[in-house]
């Protein structure tokens, strides 16, 4: 294998390590499991967050009593992702869709992008500097959730804030019985 080739496949690794911290926050803090979200940032991490500054223990408390008391339901989407490795410090700009279904059944939705100053210490990527450019923000009309009606459509779990979601589950099986609308 070329230099070039060794360098590039050491990159894509870095750039994907990167990216796998960036979801360790996204989904520790949708599922409420704080050792998931902590483990995206070091332990000194500066975040910068609407009206929070402070560390990562204090960011995780701050945002997920605010989830738990506002919303039944939080969703923090990466989108558009790019990222600048210099040995061990990149810096990255991650686009970033926000939803939250409200405790009155109302449904929020904002946008901006999370920009990260991330180090690579001791062998693993986390975010050490992070600030949040919040862009735009709205409220989407109420609709009832789709199929919440269909008998058995929680049989292979309801969705949860905890680890007794159905994405935490192994080995993830099929609890529902066949049925094919229209047939």
């Amino acid at each position: 294998m070329t230099n070039d080739r060794q360098a590039r496949l050491e990159e894509l690794l870095d750039r994907q390590d990167i990216l796998d911290c960036l979801i360790r926050f996204s989904r520790g803090m949708d599922r409420f499991d704080r050792e998931l979200f902590l483990s995206a940032f070091h332990s000194d991490a500066v975040i910068a967050a609407g009206p929070f500054v402070g560390g990562p223990v204090e960011l995780y408390d701050w945002a997920a009593s605010l989830h738990e008391h506002g919303q039944v339901a939080t969703h923090h989407n990466l989108l558009n992702h790019t990222c600048e490795i210099d040995g061990n410090r990149a810096h990255a700009e991650t686009y970033y869709l926000f939803v939250g279904r409200n405790r009155d059944d109302t449904n929020w939705i904002a946008g901006g992008r999370y920009i990260d100053r991330l180090e690579r210490r001791d062998g693993a990527w986390k975010i050490a500097l992070r600030t949040n450019a919040i862009e735009w923000s709205g409220m989407v009309p109420t609709l009832p959730i789709p199929f919440a009606d269909v008998p058995g459509i929680h049989a292979n779990g309801a969705p949860s804030r905890d680890k007794q979601d159905p994405s935490y589950r192994r080995p993830l099986t099929n609890q529902r019985q066949t049925s094919i609308p229209g047939r």
